[in-house]
């Protein structure tokens, strides 16, 4: 938070705590949406909050309520009345509703949906019936539709009219008599045409019209929106008839939350739908003990490997205070190319069928990689031996680079080898990243440098 933002919030806490609600609604008439929301989240009595939320002006409460997290807005929900209910309800754009209502308990849900007018209430139930995560679940209704049988004048007069309730009228999408998207019109070439001029003329006509369905992946909405620089997508049912958009406020949250739960996947975390502040020791617990408990199994045939070769172990100096360096070499070669193979997946930039040209190129690397290592190894493991006047003899040097250089283009081949096989099971190809990686990597190191120590040393 910068300094100037600081001392606002500094000043506002200040008119709470003095009860001077008309000069904080003054304060409030200045501020950003995003900045107000920010400083009611930060006040700790329940009380005090619906009292700050209750001053703001009702063409301004809505957009308020819709930057709040959820706790927030459940709080203010259970302790205003039925009217106050009703009339938020009606203030807010039909996604912003949904996305509240799909975070708050069933009763709170029961009560908003009382409180609203039947209307609305469809409409609302009809989008908490689309799957999570879906396009259907993510758009707004509020968006600017025209004829196409309209001309410029005609459409911009339209425009004016209902425009005020819109969530945005930057693009304006031209639907037929079955309501088919047949086309879209930046709102800057409307104003730039003459009056009498049809729409058919200047709008973008159906080849080059980009939507999703309904039951798209919002991922896919995000990719969508990236790659064509749209601020909205429009979003069809299955007879392409237009039924929302899904505007660039939204798109950002879903960019937002995929990357959330890539992380989390990548940590082997069941991925969790709140902030870690506000989320339960217990259900933290639960999101962290499945992947670990596969992760310490797993584990056992790294430590069968190592058992099988005890002896050679205790009979050889230098081989067993290598084990650590290599394990952990081999786990980041193959977490660095996993992170860039899952990431390009992601973003579209990497296809199945791209996987030989990432294997040769991935096979490349790893040679030059593991031939620096391996000399640096070599070096580091002489100058030791100088130093400390050990016993490490030339052949384990030379066992332990060469398992260096194996090791790692093994990693690298295993790295982007495991998303490409979840990206074509269907599966989130962020779960072959980090521990996974180097558990497999591991065991596969080992294996690498007790054969070549059975081949080299004797």
């Amino acid at each position: 938070m910068n300094e100037e933002l600081q001392e606002l919030m500094e000043t506002l806490n200040s008119l709470v705590q003095e009860k001077k609600y008309a000069e904080l609604r003054a304060q409030f008439n200045d501020m950003a949406y995003a900045d107000i929301a920010e400083f009611i989240m930060s006040l700790d009595d329940e009380k005090t909050l619906v009292t700050v939320f209750r001053i703001l002006s009702k063409d301004i409460s809505a957009d308020v309520f819709s930057y709040l997290d959820a706790d927030s807005q459940e709080t203010i929900v259970r302790m205003i009345t039925d009217k106050e209910i009703e009339r938020l309800m009606d203030d807010l754009y039909v996604d912003d509703a949904v996305d509240f209502l799909e975070e708050v308990p069933a009763n709170v849900v029961r009560r908003v949906l009382a409180n609203t007018d039947k209307e609305t209430r469809e409409i609302i139930n009809r989008f908490l019936e689309y799957p999570d995560n879906s396009a259907g679940s993510s758009m707004t209704i509020e968006m600017v539709e025209l004829h196409d049988r309209l001309t410029v004048g005609e459409a911009i007069k339209s425009i004016r009219r209902t425009g005020v309730d819109k969530e945005t009228i930057y693009t304006c999408y031209v639907i037929d008599d079955k309501r088919k998207l047949v086309g879209t019109i930046p709102l800057r070439r409307l104003i730039l045409n003459d009056e009498d001029v049809p729409l058919t003329e200047i709008m973008s006509d159906e080849e080059q019209l980009i939507y999703v369905s309904t039951m798209d992946d919002q991922e896919e909405v995000a990719s969508i929106a990236k790659k064509y620089d749209l601020l909205s997508v429009p979003v069809v049912d299955k007879e392409e008839r237009l039924v929302g958009i899904i505007t660039i406020d939204d798109i950002v949250d879903i960019i937002d939350e995929e990357a959330t739960e890539d992380f989390e996947k990548m940590a082997l975390l069941r991925p969790s739908e709140d902030e870690y502040l506000k989320t339960n020791v217990f259900t933290l617990a639960k999101n962290r003990i499945v992947w670990l408990l596969v992760l310490m199994v797993s584990a056992t045939f790294t430590g069968q490997i190592i058992e099988g070769f005890e002896a050679k172990l205790a009979t050889i100096a230098g081989l067993t205070a290598c084990i650590p360096m290599l394990m952990d070499t081999g786990g980041n070669s193959g977490n660095q190319v996993s992170t860039l193979i899952i990431r390009g997946l992601a973003l579209g930039e990497i296809q199945i069928k791209d996987y030989f040209k990432v294997l040769w190129k991935e096979i490349r690397v790893s040679v030059m990689v593991g031939v620096v290592l391996a000399i640096a190894n070599a070096g580091r493991m002489l100058l030791l031996r100088l130093v400390t006047g050990g016993g490490t003899a030339n052949n384990v040097i030379f066992v332990v680079c060469l398992s260096i250089l194996a090791a790692v283009m093994v990693a690298k081949i295993i790295g982007c080898t495991l998303p490409m096989i979840a990206k074509l099971l269907k599966l989130d190809p962020a779960l072959m990243a980090g521990p996974m990686i180097t558990t497999i990597v591991d065991a596969v190191s080992l294996l690498i440098y007790f054969g070549f120590a059975n081949a080299f040393i004797h």
